[in-house]
């Protein structure tokens, strides 16, 4: 860690018990767990709704930190001996850390949102960036308050950049994130329903989105698909710097008929304009044919973006043939099991890549067959988006599909489902492992996919055995 003790006073004046302590070395790896702490670490004790951090500052303490830090809000006892700072948010004071941290490395910052796509965008450019060194990358779901700052805490001089994702469930959240990590490069993958329901409409959710430039470098850029009309506004209001569009031809995003989203503005042209040959499974890119990593026309815009930030950044597109992508859990996971294929998409859903992995399944031989389950936080509109799902599913013309269903969409789906030739809406990946196995003949295809709520993942250990 570059940061010193003594940096800590320009950002919360003069420390509590500093004694003979030297601030000219370093406050060490910052931790906000006593579980995992070690001696020389500098504390950071979070406040959850059911925890706080600072009921083990003694235990933190005989450890051997170097310091911490103490919210004004804390009322409990706080060791004599412990060098510490008072700060109005613990939270907050973290960030401004990773910020001090980011600053003092220098590296690039890429930063990823959007509705869907945002972790396949990431791994596509942590990828793509990995012939400048070591990349920094989120993990898992750090992409939050906690996560973002927590991925930039752990850079290093050795590494060559940063490649952030940021999620949000509300207005002000990505500000936030944009504000500890000032991007240099800011990608949007699109604008979609997911959290509807609790922003309201497609409009604040591309005004949530853009808050990813609030702290975005000035001589920095914003990439996003052409076309889309809802973030072209939202972005006008927030960014004046460069915008960066990239289409790919004869490919609409407008799985859901939103008309009032999907069109360009009248003054704007693409950037880039890449073809796509989905049969080789290959884009161009500034005239140069590259392999594409991922199936799915949707993942190929998402190595679009990859492939301009890597553009952006000076890197040459002609060694981009050969590179191995390996997803996390639950995305973009094709496996075999057994006399069956199965397309695991059982991290999370969202009408739009729903949309996406039911057209990437068709383009397979064989019978197709889904367990879909229903998609979380969508407010209002959750009937009428399910309702566009299983009429998809029945315009690719699927052999089956099982729906596990927890919510008011129950009895419509039971009744649109009904025109698959094979079809059943349950309330358990259990049963919908029962059902489907009752239908499965060796070389059928499936997909699964539904909200992190439901577990869907529990489905594919039936179909291995």
């Amino acid at each position: 860690m570059d940061v010193l003790l003594k940096d800590l006073i320009k950002l919360w004046g003069e420390p509590v018990n500093k004694k003979e302590i030297n601030l000219n070395i370093s406050i060490g790896v910052v931790s906000t767990d006593t579980r995992t702490i070690k001696k020389g670490n500098f504390f950071v004790p979070l406040v959850g709704n059911k925890f706080d951090a600072h009921d083990f500052l003694d235990r933190a303490l005989a450890i051997g930190i170097q310091g911490a830090i103490v919210s004004e809000k804390y009322s409990g006892s706080i060791p004599t001996d412990l060098l510490h700072w008072v700060v109005s948010d613990t939270l907050y004071a973290y960030q401004q850390i990773a910020l001090l941290h980011r600053r003092n490395l220098n590296l690039p910052v890429i930063a990823i949102t959007g509705s869907v796509g945002k972790t396949t965008t990431r791994e596509l450019i942590r990828v793509v960036l990995s012939s400048l060194g070591e990349i920094v990358s989120s993990r898992e779901n750090e992409n939050n308050d906690v996560g973002v700052p927590k991925t930039l805490l752990r850079g290093t001089s050795r590494e060559a950049a940063f490649v952030l994702e940021m999620g949000m469930r509300g207005l002000g959240q990505i500000e936030r994130l944009s504000y500890c990590s000032e991007p240099n490069i800011a990608v949007i993958t699109n604008i979609g329903s997911a959290h509807i329901g609790l922003l309201g409409s497609r409009a604040n959710i591309a005004k949530a989105k853009s808050e990813i430039t609030s702290n975005l470098k000035s001589n920095g850029a914003v990439i996003i698909p052409y076309g889309d009309n809802l973030l072209e506004k939202a972005l006008r209001e927030r960014w004046s710097g460069r915008i960066i569009r990239v289409a790919i031809e004869d490919y609409s995003f407008n799985w859901l008929d939103n008309n009032d989203v999907y069109f360009p503005f009248e003054d704007i042209e693409p950037d880039y304009i890449s073809q796509l040959d989905m049969e080789n499974k290959f884009i161009i890119f500034e005239g140069i044919k590259i392999k594409l990593p991922l199936e799915g026309r949707h993942n190929a815009m998402n190595f679009l973006m990859a492939l301009a930030v890597a553009n952006e950044l000076g890197i040459s597109t002609k060694n981009l043939n050969k590179l191995n992508i390996n997803m996390p859990e639950g995305r973009n996971r094709l496996k075999n099991c057994g006399e069956f294929l199965v397309l695991d998409e059982t991290y999370n859903a969202s009408p739009e890549s729903v949309i996406a992995s039911l057209e990437l399944l068709v383009s397979k031989p064989g019978r197709h067959f889904a367990v879909l389950g229903t998609m979380l936080e969508l407010g209002f509109e959750s009937i009428s988006l399910h309702q566009k799902i299983i009429q998809k599913a029945i315009e690719l013309g699927l052999t089956g599909v099982v729906f596990v269903s927890c919510g008011e969409e129950y009895n419509m789906i039971k009744k649109m489902i009904k025109k698959l030739p094979n079809h059943n809406v349950v309330r358990t990946p259990k049963e919908a492992a029962i059902t489907l196995l009752s239908w499965l003949l060796p070389g059928d295809i499936i997909l699964v996919k539904g909200s992190r709520k439901l577990e869907l993942e529990k489905v594919l250990p039936f179909l291995v055995k």
